[in-house]
């Protein structure tokens, strides 16, 4: 089973993610969310591990999204055909004026 790759802290869910992750869903593509495992502090206030809990609960019915945990990376790196395609998604301007910071701020 191939999917599309997602990577993120994802650090409080928002309609921004769903908008992103939607856009291959509605494809009928898989996808797999992979968290960075990064070191908690103030803008990232819950661990990767909390992070995946959260998500698998959240799609716990959606077969077609896998979450994973992954380590904290600096770049994501590719050869010459490599198999995959590197895709990038532009939101809307409503949808790229979401903040998972501004979000967790009103939420404290």
């Amino acid at each position: 089973m191939r999917y599309s790759m997602f990577i993120g802290r994802w650090q409080t869910w928002h309609d921004g993610h769903k908008w992103l992750i939607d856009q291959r869903l509605k494809e009928g593509k898989n996808v797999c969310i992979a968290i960075r495992d990064v070191a908690p502090d103030e803008k990232n206030p819950r661990n990767a591990h909390q992070i995946k809990q959260g998500l698998e609960h959240k799609f716990r019915n959606d077969k077609q999204i896998k979450v994973i945990v992954i380590p904290d990376i600096e770049s994501v790196n590719y050869g010459r055909t490599v198999g995959y395609e590197i895709i990038e998604h532009l939101p809307p301007e409503e949808i790229k004026e979401i903040s998972g910071t501004k979000i967790r701020e009103k939420s404290d």
